[in-house]
């Protein structure tokens, strides 16, 4: 499915055009509720604390979450106690609960066990992203709430927003859903606080990200750390995230061998015998974000690779800044 969706959004394929009269359908749609926001007919909820709403305006992975623990690291620094909420993608949540380290994939998504895995951030994940926020302030001790995705949910007010953007496919063919890849059009990025390009070239307006690759880890939660991959190794490659061909050429530009590679579905559930044919006594390797979904019958030959962002210090600066005078104000 996510092969045939590519093919639509990002390679020019003509069924485009006979979808575009939903897509007309869809922009109406999303501009009478944002108009509604606007006017002050739906109301959305401020917070005491400073709002950071990290998300896209295009369908699929992007780098968001890298670029939340980015966040969490750097505000750290800083002596801010920043929690994170997330509509916990894929996942039937009743009402809003908190991620504890060790939580399932299947039960909290994907995204939010690997942010709390690495962080240990305080972390409130539900569909409404209001009582989430709400929560998080009454259960944990945060000033500084980031919101893993949720751009277009208006119903929460926000201080900043970082739009982050995949640099290879950029807009798509730049039509909206389910036409293109497009949640809002192009004119939303002229209203949002940074662009942040993840890979390829920013312009001069946006700010770019490279996502540095960190070190092997061992899937399972057993392992002791030994053997991990080398340049050396035969190894087979699985991805289930919004850009495999990402996560398979950076091993490629770094000097693995990769002899075979599987892309998944982005939020994809994973078999213990498929992966395990799959590798075939093998190294298996794959990203963090698959591996949280793996850790409970993962194998001692199965490792992925951690990444961290890296963005600049000028813009880390003026994000700095934005947030010291927000943290005053209120």
């Amino acid at each position: 499915m996510q092969s045939w969706v590519n093919k639509l959004w990002y390679q020019g394929h003509p069924l485009r055009f006979v979808l575009w009269p939903l897509s007309l359908l869809f922009t109406l749609i999303t501009s009478v509720r944002r108009q509604l926001f606007k006017l002050g007919v739906k109301q959305a909820t401020k917070l005491p604390v400073p709002v950071i709403i990290v998300g896209n305006i295009t369908v699929g992975g992007s780098g968001k979450t890298p670029m939340v623990i980015y966040l969490i690291e750097l505000l750290r620094k800083q002596g801010y106690h920043p929690g994170v909420i997330s509509r916990g993608y894929g996942v039937e949540i009743d009402g809003v609960r908190a991620v504890i380290a060790g939580d399932s994939a299947t039960d909290v998504g994907d995204e939010p066990a690997m942010i709390v895995a690495r962080t240990q951030v305080p972390m409130v994940v539900g569909a409404k992203r209001v009582a989430a926020a709400e929560k998080l302030l009454a259960d944990f001790d945060v000033d500084i709430i980031i919101s893993d995705d949720g751009l277009q949910h208006y119903q929460l007010a926000r201080d900043i927003e970082l739009v982050i953007l995949d640099g290879e496919r950029r807009l798509g063919n730049g039509m909206l859903l389910p036409a293109g890849p497009l949640r809002e059009g192009a004119w939303r990025l002229n209203h949002v606080d940074h662009v942040i390009v993840n890979g390829g070239a920013a312009t001069a307006n946006e700010q770019a990200m490279a996502l540095a690759p960190a070190s092997w880890q061992p899937v399972s939660v057993n392992h002791d750390g030994k053997g991990a991959p080398t340049i050396n190794d035969s190894l087979v490659a699985i991805a289930g995230i919004g850009n495999p061909q990402r996560f398979f050429d950076s091993l490629h530009s770094q000097g693995y061998q990769v002899t075979q590679s599987q892309a998944f579905d982005d939020h994809s559930t994973y078999s213990e015998t498929v992966l395990d044919e799959l590798a075939t006594g093998r190294l298996l390797v794959m990203t963090e974000k698959d591996a949280v979904k793996c850790r409970d019958f993962a194998k001692d030959n199965w490792w992925y690779l951690a990444v961290d962002a890296k963005l600049s210090s000028s813009f880390d600066k003026q994000l700095l800044a934005k947030i010291d005078r927000l943290v005053a104000d209120k």
